[in-house]
């Protein structure tokens, strides 16, 4: 009796487990490509975590009015949880941290991007020349390496990528 009432348990939990646990990194890149492949744009993947300011500053200049609508009509966006603190494990998406070596972005601190097109072929990474992260781009130099890197990957305009450049970049 005691392994019945275990058991029904376990199905009433099962739903609430799988709700609550993230959705496994390669699905959801598969899941972009596709949108990728069928809107004729590229992948944006930003590897983030919930305690990086830096991720939520690139977050906010991506999301700004200035630049959503340059960002969604030239990218499908996925953003992929990695090394959260122990209190946060459950927020990470499984295998991102996978995705995350695979495109060296590991050791590079976060965050860290990626574009990929619609077959999942690396266009451009966050590396600048120097082989750094460049992270957020916020100096007018990582704003400046930051802008050849979306014009090399995106069908955004001079202009455009003009106004992505002024949101991005720090004033003194």
């Amino acid at each position: 009796m005691k392994i019945k009432i275990l058991f029904i348990a376990f199905l009433f939990a099962l739903p609430l487990v799988q709700a609550i646990a993230q959705e496994h990194a390669t699905v959801l890149l598969q899941q972009a490509t596709a949108q990728a492949k069928k809107e004729h744009k590229n992948v944006f993947v930003m590897f983030h975590a919930s305690w990086c300011g830096w991720c939520k500053k690139m977050e906010k200049n991506m999301e700004s009015d200035a630049c959503k609508k340059m960002f969604d009509d030239n990218f499908v966006t996925l953003r992929l949880t990695v090394q959260e603190s122990p209190k946060n494990k459950a927020l990470e998406n499984p295998g991102a941290e996978a995705l995350l070596e695979k495109y060296k972005g590991a050791k590079a601190g976060l965050p860290f991007w990626v574009v990929l097109d619609a077959k999942g072929t690396v266009l451009t990474d966050s590396f600048n020349a120097k082989d750094e992260n460049l992270g957020c781009p916020s100096s007018v130099e990582e704003v400046a390496e930051f802008k050849t890197k979306l014009k090399k990957a995106s069908k955004l305009t001079d202009k455009q990528i003009a106004v992505i450049a002024e949101t991005f970049t720090i004033k003194k």
